[in-house]
């Protein structure tokens, strides 16, 4: 029997703080194509447990870096990320990426003044997805090349059909939106901008200018230089709720190649922000989703996420996705 897909419905232009309430299993399972996905973008089975809940807007997904083929930003539409809402994993193999979910507003609801939290065996809608069809949707085909070896779907590997328009640099339009929104203050915003510029200038001046001519040999801002050709270990064995210190940039840049990676794993400058604070171990990360192939990758030696400890988009045109950066036990100490 051809079930009718629930009606979409105006978008709810949420903003930053605003509490929601998260629709029952049947609502948004009738908002799905076979594939369980609303425009491209799939509702995953690990989200199901957020039905029902109230949760305040973090952030509203208005872009995101692509990360598959860094390619630059694409617009997202009719998405926001919730507090506290993270996917675990449990139904595509354990992954430990711990990425932030996304969010369709046809997902979710205000919250009006008053009302009574949503009872979720009180909804009139047939859905059009199963659950066996969700958790099917949660693995593509195998590869002929490796017969056998499971492969991935989830939002992460999926998101540049879930946003296809790419944006320019230059569109002024995306900034306005990170300061209207919420998402980002006016001067942290104004920054990004003038750091955006000054890269461009630095990635052009390597393709067209002589060596003498390029401001520090035309590297990105923040400048992290690091020179070694072999870079060395340390094991800390960390476990989760532990208190350490990040070292500071002097210390980190010592362990890096001229890659600005310490054995394959790289540094970003997203990091850099947090060197000499402290946090506590989240939990070490031994397995983690290929974005672009969809295989589970494994980690020789593993690395940490720190509680609380996010990339805030600064050196990336203030994207919302608030990825864990993973950290090396080299650059990190206890706190007794």
């Amino acid at each position: 029997m051809q079930i009718e897909k629930m009606p979409v419905g105006q978008p709810l232009h949420l903003r930053v703080g605003e509490l929601i309430e998260v629709r029952s299993e049947a609502e948004i399972l009738a908002t799905l194509d076979e594939n369980g996905e609303l425009d491209g973008l799939p509702f995953m089975p690990e989200m199901l447990a957020w039905c029902g809940r109230r949760l305040r807007v973090d952030k509203l997904a208005l872009k995101l870096c692509d990360t598959i083929e860094w390619t630059g930003m694409y617009r997202i539409r009719d998405a926001v990320h919730l507090e506290m809402s993270r996917c675990d994993g449990q139904a595509h193999g354990g992954c430990q990426a711990g990425c932030n979910v996304y969010w369709k507003e046809a997902w979710l609801k205000r919250v009006e003044a008053g009302e009574s939290p949503l009872n979720p065996e009180s909804s009139p809608m047939a859905p059009r997805c199963t659950l066996a069809m969700l958790t099917a949707a949660t693995r593509r085909s195998q590869d002929p090349a490796a017969p056998g070896e499971e492969r991935y779907a989830c939002q992460a590997t999926e998101l540049r059909r879930a946003a296809p328009e790419r944006i320019p640099s230059w569109d002024a339009r995306q900034y306005l939106q990170d300061v209207r929104s919420g998402n980002a203050g006016a001067l942290a915003t104004t920054r990004t901008v003038w750091v955006g510029l000054f890269n461009e200038y630095q990635d052009l001046s390597r393709r067209l200018l002589p060596r003498p001519l390029r401001i520090r040999d035309g590297r990105r801002y923040p400048f992290i230089e690091g020179t070694l050709h072999k870079t060395p270990a340390e094991t800390l064995s960390l476990q989760p709720g532990e208190l350490v210190r990040v070292k500071s940039k002097e210390e980190i840049v010592k362990t890096l190649d001229t890659d600005n990676a310490n054995r394959g794993m790289k540094f970003d400058g997203e990091m850099l922000m947090y060197c000499g604070r402290e946090a506590r171990v989240l939990r070490r990360v031994e397995q983690i989703i290929d974005e672009k192939t969809g295989r589970m990758l494994r980690f020789r030696t593993p690395c940490i996420v720190l509680e609380d400890v996010t990339c805030t988009g600064a050196y990336h045109r203030q994207c919302p996705r608030g990825i864990y950066p993973y950290w090396r036990e080299i650059w990190l100490e206890r706190v007794e």
